[in-house]
């Protein structure tokens, strides 16, 4: 429930509360005042939530109406006592023009925005070079992308084409910042080389497009909700956006300073798909949460706006799934990994003998190979067998993954022997 405040000439009054009594606004009190001279009613109003859109709309009509709005949450108390249980406890959503008009407010000034890019960008890229992972985290609390892909997400529910282009253009300038300072940060300390963390963090995965779907959706419903029935943080759910966009970023300037090219493709894939489908899932929730082109004191929403920026974001997010599994296994290497080593165990077992299986991995190598996807094969198993069985072996599980997956396969095979 919200407080709000109506400043309407006295011939009006009558008109302010019949509509307020018709969108179940209860009247706290009524106060005569005047401003510049001239007299004036003050009507003081606790509305529902989901009541607000609907009582601005009516009125509008009231001329020289002023509108005092209290976004936070008021507890209204009132008998019978034995109720109060039941009158606190009835939490609503936020109304469809508090979600709007909070999420405008989140666009704050391009200086700080870009300096808090800037400072994800040096953070990330500390962490990605000296292989520590819980700075990858702070990027994550720091970097700024939450708030353009949401209200991104917010100009397509409303089919508001101006929230649109900024929101799009803050995104791309606070990707591109991070990226120059990333990539600057390597060519000034010589990096030649990719990290290990670079590489593990560079490879995708099949469901690679369900953490931005999940993101947008969060991030969707924390704005939605009321702050009395949100039990997740706003930073939270901006870290859990974040963190799908803050490690590609560093690892496109890192890459492009050292050439390494296929981690720039892979991690740029990852940053247009972050943003397709974060917009997808938030728009699905916004509308879920009654926010549409059609709204009070919203005149610039255009319905063919709204579908068309959904459309075009559809028609973006669906291609780059089919440019994940068409160019296989460049996008889906961590979860071909799992399945090429599951399929090793299997093959060990089976053709291994009296030899027991201790360990199998499947790696995929940044090998600058022209036309190859190595994955390199290890495995030990416990017991005696010569050389030549172990090339049997290695040749066996060879031939299944080759057969199986487009990759070529190097296996290491080593055959340990008990103490005693």
């Amino acid at each position: 429930m919200r407080q709000m405040i109506l400043a309407v000439p006295p011939r009006y009054a009558g008109e302010a509360v019949a509509a307020a009594d018709r969108h179940d606004a209860r009247r706290f009190a009524e106060v005569d005042a005047e401003r510049g001279g001239a007299p004036m009613k003050l009507i003081v109003l606790n509305v529902p939530n989901a009541c607000i859109e609907g009582l601005l709309a009516d009125l509008e009509s009231i001329r020289d109406l002023h509108v005092n709005f209290e976004p936070q949450g008021v507890i209204a108390l009132r008998p019978p006592d034995d109720e109060a249980e039941d009158q606190v406890t009835d939490v609503q959503p936020l109304s469809p023009i508090e979600v709007f008009l909070g999420g405008l407010q989140s666009i704050g000034s391009w200086k700080g925005f870009l300096g808090y890019a800037a400072a994800g960008g040096v953070i990330v890229w500390v962490g990605l070079y000296t292989e520590v992972v819980y700075l990858l985290v702070a990027a994550m609390l720091i970097a700024p992308f939450a708030g353009p892909a949401m209200t991104m997400a917010l100009g397509t529910a409303r089919g508001d084409v101006r929230l649109l282009r900024r929101s799009l253009a803050r995104y791309v300038a606070a990707l591109a910042v991070s990226i120059a300072v990333c990539f600057l940060l390597s060519l000034i300390f010589r990096q030649e080389i990719a990290t290990g963390l670079m590489v593990d963090t560079s490879m995708r995965s099949a469901v690679s497009f369900i953490l931005p779907v999940v993101a947008g959706a969060a991030g969707a419903l924390n704005l939605a909700q009321s702050e009395r029935s949100s039990l997740v943080s706003g930073a939270a759910t901006g870290m859990l956006i974040a963190a799908s966009l803050a490690p590609p970023t560093g690892l496109v300037g890192m890459g492009l300073a050292i050439g390494e090219w296929d981690i720039v493709r892979s991690s740029a894939w990852v940053l247009v798909l972050q943003i397709a489908g974060i917009n997808l899932a938030g728009f699905a929730v916004l509308r879920l949460y009654g926010l549409n082109s059609d709204g009070a004191r919203f005149a610039r929403g255009k319905p063919v706006a709204s579908w068309i920026s959904l459309g075009a974001t559809g028609l973006v997010f669906a291609g780059l799934l089919y440019l994940q599994f068409s160019v296989s296994p460049e996008l889906e290497r961590s979860s071909l990994a799992q399945r090429i080593t599951a399929d090793v165990r299997q093959t060990l077992d089976e053709e291994s003998g009296e030899l027991i299986l201790v360990q199998a991995n499947a790696d995929f190598t940044r090998a600058d190979i022209s036309d190859q996807s190595t994955v390199l094969i290890t495995a030990y198993l416990q017991g005696s067998a010569t050389e030549t069985q172990k090339e049997a072996l290695a040749r066996a599980v060879q031939r299944r993954i080759g057969d199986e997956y487009d990759v070529t396969p190097l296996v290491d095979l080593t055959v340990l022997t008990p103490s005693g």
